[in-house]
């Protein structure tokens, strides 16, 4: 009869049972020392916090006063500020008006103003309330309960509010052109952007341009373009300095994307807005008199925007809890620079993207944040030159949970590897900040990896190797 090696059966459950008896601070100890010693990380400075959501206590730090590159986790301190600051029911209004007086016969003699109110989401398409359509008419029946027939002056788009500099020192030229790298203003229109079709064809020729999406005639496109390899994505970039009027497209663009069209951004989105709506009143036999004119345009004449004498109406925005969805669902450059400049206004400074640093940095400091942890120059994380650490970024979003509106920043939040958190990428950086509960207990996180080499999709998973240690 053979003798059963107990003390082998021992030792195993003494292995299994120290493997899953490990604490969340030994697990993610051992699977960030595997990120940190990965070839991708072989020049690049990584950190990890994790916090407990309900005490603040300290779960695991690795490297947490580190200043890092944040990408666009930095939108989650501009939301969670401007929650605080603004409230979760806060709402843009944009003014709706005249300059002048109306004859008895229906004759306007003066302008049609668009006072801007620093709204971003005015002309969007994610709200049934802004849609472009849906404003457009809104003004028109505005000017018809007038009795507004005929307008001897012009219909002006006045983005004055928000000053002249549209776009935060720090942006590099590469992005600006771009969608994403679209300047505020104090009257936004479709989120300050437009598409562009695109006519490809084989790998290496040049690519035309089919039209724009809506049309832009005051602008002139010179494509220089290339079809580039498979599997090569989306490389191009549109360049045109601000308030110009030429637009070069650059860079190349794979032969298998299908969906042959990039966006740029609007140089002049208050002159966009006037030019649709004198379109829309001339289609409707309102005529004007004068060509659509903006702050920008106006100032070029040496000639000052008009005010508002008589106003129409007021349009509201959506509310900041909706505005905040959007801005972190799909990482809106734009809303998080409006919301920056808003924070300035709304504390009784001039809204500039300077000032609302300065509002978010006070805010914080106020509140125990060492302010040598948090160097900002924008709102969005663009800028290459934002750095704060990760230890901040999770203390911010540690704070979030106490408050009456966490369920909206939560859910505003987008799902990637089934955990609750925002992403950020710029070149060579990837972040993500969010929470996740790991048996029963909630916990709040910022992982950040500045410049590391090869591809961003494998260093994502990487990354969320890590992250699984907390579910």
């Amino acid at each position: 009869m053979r003798i059963k090696p107990t003390w082998l059966v021992s030792l195993l459950f003494f292995i299994v049972g120290h493997i899953y008896g490990q604490s969340p601070k030994q697990k993610l100890q051992s699977a960030f020392g595997r990120l940190q010693a990965d070839s991708q990380c072989r020049y690049a400075s990584v950190s990890l916090t994790v916090l407990d959501v309900k005490t603040g206590e300290s779960v695991f730090t690795a490297n947490p006063n580190m200043g890092l590159a944040t990408a666009s986790t930095l939108k989650v301190i501009t939301s969670i500020t401007a929650f605080n600051i603004l409230g979760k029911d806060f709402q843009y209004q944009t003014q709706f008006g005249y300059s002048g007086s109306i004859s008895s016969d229906g004759t306007l003699t003066g302008d049609i103003i668009i006072k801007g109110g620093g709204d971003p989401t005015l002309g969007s398409w994610r709200y049934e309330s802004s849609k472009e359509n849906h404003i457009l008419t809104l003004m028109v029946d505005a000017l018809q309960k007038a009795g507004i027939k005929k307008i001897n002056g012009r219909v002006i788009g006045d983005d004055s509010i928000f000053g002249s500099q549209a776009i935060p020192d720090g942006w590099i030229w590469q992005d600006i052109g771009n969608y994403y790298g679209a300047g505020t203003s104090g009257l936004c229109w479709r989120e300050n952007q437009f598409d562009i079709k695109l006519a490809t064809g084989g790998e290496g020729s040049a690519i035309g341009l089919l039209r724009e999406v809506p049309s832009m005639p005051y602008l002139t496109f010179k494509s220089e373009l290339i079809n580039g390899p498979a599997k090569t994505g989306d490389n191009s970039y549109v360049y045109f300095p601000v308030g110009g009027k030429l637009v070069y497209i650059r860079g190349t663009y794979a032969v298998d994307q299908t969906k042959k069209s990039i966006s740029a951004a609007m140089p002049d989105p208050a002159y966009d807005a006037a030019l649709r709506l004198s379109d829309t009143l001339k289609r409707l036999g309102i005529l004007a008199s004068g060509d659509p004119e903006s702050t920008l345009s106006l100032a070029t004449k040496g000639l000052e925007t008009p005010q508002i004498t008589t106003n129409l109406t007021t349009i509201l925005s959506p509310r900041l809890s909706q505005i905040v969805y959007w801005l972190n669902q799909k990482s809106i450059n734009l809303y998080a620079e409006q919301l920056l400049k808003t924070l300035a206004w709304k504390s009784g400074k001039q809204p500039t993207t300077a000032n609302g640093v300065e509002v978010v940095k006070n805010f914080w400091k106020a509140k125990g944040i060492d302010l040598n942890s948090m160097s900002i120059t924008d709102g969005s994380g663009l800028s290459p030159e934002d750095r704060v650490t990760t230890l901040t970024m999770a203390t911010v979003l540690q704070s979030a949970k106490k408050e009456a509106w966490f369920a909206d920043f939560y859910e505003s939040l987008p799902t990637y590897n089934d955990m609750k958190m925002k992403s950020g990428s710029i070149l060579n950086v990837l972040t993500y900040a969010g929470y996740q509960t790991y048996k029963g207990r909630e916990l709040c996180f910022s992982i950040m990896v500045n410049n590391y080499n090869g591809s961003t999709k494998a260093i994502k998973e990487k990354m969320f190797r890590v992250l699984d240690e907390l579910k």
